[in-house]
């Protein structure tokens, strides 16, 4: 198989996903089409020679329809000859959009891809394009069908992360997000998005709040314990796991992803397509895979996941130097550390989608590109990447930098 290499990534800021946030005026093609004119630009591409244009959206409907990479590359300006398609597997689509490129790469069917995704949820609501899963007793009923945040409540209580655990963890996401931000990490990274006449919009993350503390979250109250108990759904999550006798509703928004607009990209190809553009490769792409994992529990998917991949490449969880893991709430991570005993220090080391946000279809791409950005700038080899997803799945990919 074709060795299949990251020659670059870039990624809008994540603006907050209402209607006041600073991209809402923004449609999702054209903060996508802002992460491939980078991209072009950035690294002199001939359009013509790209093969595809692959990007994550969770919900590609609206302004967010009709297959978005393409109509972003018209946007672009790129060559008619650039194809473009979309994929959802919800929060794992942007990850999985690079895993699809890579594939491709590795079959020899394609040298050159750009992979990524985007998500306006402040013009296209979470769940707008609905679906079976949600709404189809035939479905969600062997499903085990909740709203996620019941689920997280569910992990929290089954592998005993309280309040207070939860709370901590979000406030060092807060803190760590604030001090990467302040030093500068993601400048070379993330690219400012302007209007028609050059202003810029936004050129920092929106969502963050580096003031958050142990007080000021402690004053919410749970986000999930009215559609749990009122809504039957804490009666679904001990069906299925009997061994849970109540749950305890410990998430709410200053522990959960926040809702948030953006884009990113990441162009991969092979080792003869890089030379033909005159690239230079940043990180192997070594291996990845997906998997189903428990649907009540629905997002401990990354644990399985881990272990698949570590298991196909023959890897040790301490082969891997940082770890990047989707922060959609504190327990999903809590559980993650705990299963394989990792220290903290090495896990989602400059924040993640608690402090910053999560847009969905973007963000497997975005952190993608953050932890190959903290290899180098650590001058470490190795990151594995990982995603929760809904209806119980997971996706990983682990990097080595070359």
């Amino acid at each position: 198989m074709t060795e299949v290499y990251i020659y670059d990534h870039v990624r809008t800021p994540r603006g907050r996903g209402k209607k006041d946030g600073s991209l809402h005026e923004v449609p999702s093609v054209r903060l996508a089409a802002k992460t491939l004119e980078a991209i072009r630009d950035r690294n002199g591409l001939d359009t013509a020679n790209v093969d595809d244009i692959i990007m994550g959206c969770v919900d590609p409907v609206m302004d967010a329809g009709a297959v978005i990479p393409k109509a972003a590359a018209f946007e672009a300006g790129y060559s008619t000859k650039a194809p473009g398609m979309q994929i959802s597997r919800f929060c794992a689509s942007g990850l999985d959009a690079v895993n699809f490129a890579a594939g491709k790469v590795a079959a020899g069917s394609d040298e050159i891809v750009i992979a990524g995704g985007v998500e306006s949820m402040s013009r296209v609501g979470m769940g707008m394009s609905g679906g079976s899963w949600y709404m189809d007793p035939s479905v969600n009923f062997p499903g085990y069908f909740m709203p996620q945040g019941v689920s997280a409540d569910l992990i929290a209580t089954k592998y005993g992360f309280s309040r207070d655990d939860v709370d901590a963890y979000a406030v060092e996401s807060q803190k760590r997000a604030a001090h990467a931000w302040e030093k500068g990490y993601f400048k070379n990274s993330v690219i400012p998005v302007k209007d028609q006449n050059g202003l810029v919009i936004l050129d920092r993350d929106e969502h963050m709040r580096p003031d958050t503390n142990m007080q000021g979250l402690a004053s919410l109250n749970p986000s999930f314990q009215m559609p749990g108990e009122m809504g039957g759904f804490e009666a679904v999550g001990i069906q299925a796991h009997p061994e849970v006798e109540r749950i305890n509703y410990v998430h709410h928004a200053g522990n959960s992803s926040g809702i948030v607009d953006g884009a990113a990209a990441v162009l991969v190809g092979s080792k003869a397509g890089g030379q033909t553009m005159g690239l230079k490769p940043r990180a192997r792409i070594k291996a990845f895979a997906n998997i189903g994992s428990d649907p009540a529990l629905m997002l401990t998917g990354p644990v399985d996941v881990t272990e698949k991949l570590l298991k196909k490449t023959g890897m040790s969880i301490f082969d891997i130097d940082l770890f990047e893991l989707n922060e959609a709430f504190a327990a999903v991570v809590l559980r993650y550390l705990q299963a394989f005993e990792i220290d903290h220090a090495k896990m989602n080391v400059n924040g993640g989608a608690i402090a910053m946000g999560h847009p969905l279809g973007a963000t497997g791409a975005m952190i993608l590109g953050t932890v190959l950005d903290e290899l180098e700038r650590r001058d470490l080899n190795t990151a594995l990447v990982t995603l929760c997803i809904g209806a119980g799945m997971g996706t990983a990919t682990v990097i080595e930098r070359v």
